[in-house]
């Protein structure tokens, strides 16, 4: 499905008609273009490549001078690949950052920390190491908010601020679509959660920019779309893969079981493939995870560093990734998913708190390790005759 057609079928259901009638409107102007990349048609299209699951983890940057030889291309970053694979992980997800000031902004800065030129440099060492590791890479260009407050809520004000604001997005993402094709990286990102653009009558923007970014980028596109919007993002007609910030809340009371949870999942995976089937494309979860406290299923999106008095709870974290992972594996829809992560120097602890949204350590690695060894619905069937506990190492596309 386009964009164009899902306009449509949206402004005949129960959505504000004004919204939607606008958004139609602007999109007679805006004719479809043939979806580039190497997926066919079909939201089992990942699965018929017989490229395997999926089974990515997020790495972390750690750019601050503060920390030097410690981000991306480092020695200590070459070492997490290593955990990566012994995961059972065929893909890495790196986020390089762009700033801006506050939800008001008037552009995007690309030095984060450290000048663009460094940190190109230091992406693009980081791509290349993986790579010589033998696992794959997703690129996702981020914002961070310099004043604090979520990137779904940035508003730059009128027509003409939005649109000078999406010029300089647009020099972001072209920068980094640059550093995809150069290190033939196996699939960009778009952005992540940009909720007022890419729901709004400014989608066109943001689709112009998708197809610029298809003709210089040679590889596979998605956009990580929040949990709680990606039914109404206007960019997906622009997608191979609709990805997904997958922090979905899986039961609406404490002290919830392993068997709610795994309820709460099974909820998702219906509402992800009501998605995957009105748009005709696989599903990725461009990011999912759980804090390591208590009840981190009831309100995942939660910031751990806002948090006080909190009480460590590893076996909680585990639960949460049982009740979401379980059933989405079995199927043929999803491509795969990106834990919600891992630093990029294993002996830093000073990224994050303890309860965090890191599995390194945990019960939940625990948990992950086997989630990555199994067989999912999206890998090639088993060969007759082979047992489905065969030796880690020979399973395809992780070893």
């Amino acid at each position: 499905m386009r964009a164009e057609e899902y306009i449509s079928l949206r402004s005949r259901q129960a959505r504000p008609p004004r919204k939607w009638a606008a958004l139609a409107a602007l999109f007679l102007h805006f004719p479809a273009t043939a979806v580039a990349g190497s997926l066919g048609a079909g939201s089992g299209a990942w699965a018929e490549t017989t490229r395997g699951a999926i089974r990515g983890v997020t790495i972390g940057p750690i750019e601050s001078g503060l920390h030097p030889g410690k981000g991306y291309g480092s020695a200590p970053y070459e070492r997490t690949l290593g955990e990566v694979r012994a995961l059972g992980g065929s893909w890495v997800s790196l986020t390089p950052f762009g700033r801006v000031a506050d939800l008001s902004p008037t552009g995007v800065s690309l030095t984060f920390e450290q000048p663009f030129e460094e940190n190109r440099l230091a992406v693009g060492r980081a791509i290349d190491q993986a790579h010589a590791a033998g696992l794959s890479v997703l690129l996702v260009p981020h914002l961070w908010v310099e004043s604090g407050g979520w990137r779904g809520e940035l508003d730059p004000g009128n027509d003409d601020d939005w649109e000078r604001f999406a010029k300089s997005y647009r020099e972001f993402l072209l920068a980094w679509a640059r550093v995809a094709r150069d290190h033939r990286v196996e699939m960009l990102s778009l952005g992540v959660e940009l909720r007022t653009w890419v729901t709004t009558a400014h989608a066109p923007s943001f689709v112009a920019l998708a197809r610029e970014v298809r003709a210089l980028y040679p590889g596979l596109l998605t956009y990580a779309s929040n949990w709680d919007d990606v039914d109404d993002s206007i960019v997906t007609g622009e997608l191979d893969l609709v990805g997904v910030n997958a922090f979905f809340p899986l039961t609406e009371r404490e002290g919830a079981s392993v068997e709610e949870l795994m309820q709460g999942g099974a909820r998702v995976a219906e509402r992800l493939e009501t998605i995957a089937k009105r748009w005709d494309k696989p599903i990725l979860l461009t990011e999912f995870g759980y804090t390591t406290r208590k009840d981190p299923a009831l309100r995942p999106w939660e910031w751990p560093d806002a948090m006080k008095h909190v009480t460590v709870d590893e076996q909680a974290q585990a639960d949460a990734y049982v009740g979401l992972l379980a059933p989405l594996m079995e199927k043929p829809w999803l491509a795969g998913a990106f834990v919600w992560r891992l630093y990029a120097d294993p002996e830093d602890m000073s990224q994050e708190a303890e309860w965090g949204f890191s599995p390194r350590g945990k019960l939940a690695e625990l948990v992950l390790r086997d989630a990555y060894h199994a067989h999912w619905a999206a890998d090639p069937p088993w060969p007759l005759g082979e047992s489905l506990f065969r030796d880690a190492a020979e399973l395809p596309g992780i070893f």
